[in-house]
């Protein structure tokens, strides 16, 4: 199974987007048609990457939009990029989600008592590849932190590419600390003062910001499948979600490819600056 990206507008634009094809070269959401398992006899998982380790630009899948293609965050009118927090540049991980997840805005979670963010699971790949924005890798889950984000659940489940040439020593999150000192005290500061730099206050965490192991975070990609399943058949209010999606045939929401198509190109046509063209002209 393979998927391929196309960009349309110009990067550093609200206008920007980045759709997903299929290995037939029909355009898919990577919220509802992309997997969610890899290999699920091994909890091998996708994974939708959408800021790469070191950038700042908040990517993210457009969950309200119709076949949910990457944008840039906006908040009060400008474009998000997260702040380098000293001693942090940009993300420190691959960021993403797992796709055909969803944490549910009505469901209160019984081990955090709040609800979830409205949103699919979040992934911190501590693989060493940089990946690129849109690739879609297989994962291993290690564990996972809940953060309370302005009350909501949001869980940050910590991962390793399963094509990383470390990840046959990865197996659960007490393998992160022996031998990746220090990642996760840097990646628990990082979530606790990102949003710092904005004006907001530090954020909270559920279990006093303990890391929770692999069989506990396999257990909550699990029940944001669950979810999922419900939203994506109609069991439950979508709110301003966008369902749209092309292979789940028993989904209210399934579309055709032509339509698919067409919501493609009702946006704009890729066209952007390039930094490394020069421009020459007579004097």
């Amino acid at each position: 199974m393979s998927f391929t990206i196309e960009e349309r507008g110009r990067p550093n634009t609200q206008e920007y987007r980045l759709f997903f094809k299929n290995s037939e070269g029909k355009y898919i959401s990577p919220f509802h048609d992309i997997p969610i398992y890899a290999n699920e006899a091994e909890n091998i998982f996708h994974a939708v990457v959408e800021v790469p380790r070191w950038t700042n630009a908040k990517m993210e899948i457009a969950t309200k939009d119709p076949l949910n293609p990457l944008k840039q965050d906006v908040k009060k009118g400008n474009l998000r990029y997260v702040a380098n927090v000293f001693p942090h540049k940009g993300y420190i991980w691959n960021y993403g989600a797992i796709p055909q997840t969803w944490e549910d805005p009505n469901h209160k979670d019984g081990d955090t008592g709040c609800c979830g963010d409205n949103d699919p699971i979040d992934i911190c790949d501590i693989g060493n590849k940089v990946c690129s924005r849109g690739e879609i890798i297989k994962v291993k889950v290690l564990g996972t932190l809940a953060l309370i984000d302005e009350g909501e659940t949001d869980w940050k489940v910590i991962v390793i590419n399963t094509e990383d040439p470390e990840a046959s020593d990865f197996n659960n999150i007490d393998d992160v600390r022996r031998l990746k000192p220090g990642y996760l005290e840097a990646t628990f500061d990082w979530f606790k003062r990102y949003k710092v730099p904005d004006g907001k206050p530090e954020n909270q965490f559920a279990f006093n910001g303990e890391f929770k192991d692999r069989d506990f975070a396999i257990k909550t990609v699990k029940s944001t499948h669950e979810f999922w399943k419900a939203l994506i058949s109609k069991r439950t209010n979508a709110g301003e979600l966008n369902c749209m999606n092309t292979s789940v045939s028993d989904s209210p929401f399934c579309c055709s490819a032509g339509d698919a198509e067409a919501v493609v190109n009702s946006s704009h046509m890729f066209d952007y600056f390039s930094v490394d063209k020069w421009f020459y002209y007579e004097k």
